[in-house]
């Protein structure tokens, strides 16, 4: 289990540096759609409820963010990622995707997904979060070809220091990516 610890930019600084530079992420929020961890409501190409990296805030990267409708695993779409070029760098410098969520210290969650990949490298990591810090240990990172539908889940412990819980998922190299029912639930 690898573990990563990054500092958050505090807003007032973020907004300002935001302000100098491109949009890092999309997202389209709509409270009534709950988790979407299926990816089933969509708007503007985007899967409402997520943080994505797209092509639009990548200008480095060449890339499709495909709302897939013909592979899939529960529902009737998928996230998919056509990789042709991209940063091995993961957060907002990949294409991929993220959310938090408010969390309770001491909690465990199980946090799943079900993927498919062709020829790409993909990170998925979980971690407490706060305004100012986090810490993350990876779910996953694997450039193996997965044909077939393959489930991976992990328990992951809130630390006292967190308040929220950060799921991130990131294609690290060219290939094709899908990833679908994305869960997170208290144990």
């Amino acid at each position: 289990m690898k573990m990563s610890t990054f500092m958050a930019i505090p807003a007032a600084v973020a907004s300002s540096f935001l302000l100098g530079c491109d949009q890092m992420s999309e997202s389209v929020t709509d409270e009534s759609a709950g988790v979407n961890g299926g990816f089933e409501i969509t708007e503007d190409g985007l899967p409402v409820n997520w943080v994505v990296y797209t092509p639009a805030t990548i200008p480095t990267g060449d890339y499709d963010l495909v709302i897939d409708t013909v592979e899939y695993k529960e529902g009737k779409q998928s996230l998919k990622f056509v990789v042709r070029d991209c940063a091995p760098t993961g957060g907002w410098h990949s294409p991929g995707f993220s959310k938090e969520y408010e969390a309770t210290a001491g909690v465990t969650y199980l946090v799943g997904m079900w993927v498919k990949n062709e020829s790409s490298r993909f990170r998925a990591k979980v971690g407490g979060v706060s305004a100012f810090e986090g810490e993350y240990e990876t779910i996953v990172e694997t450039a193996d070809s997965i044909s077939e539908w393959r489930h991976y889940e992990h328990p992951y412990t809130m630390p006292e220091e967190f308040d929220r819980l950060r799921l991130e998922v990131n294609v690290l190299s060219p290939g094709t990516f899908w990833v679908d029912d994305v869960t997170i639930t208290a144990r």
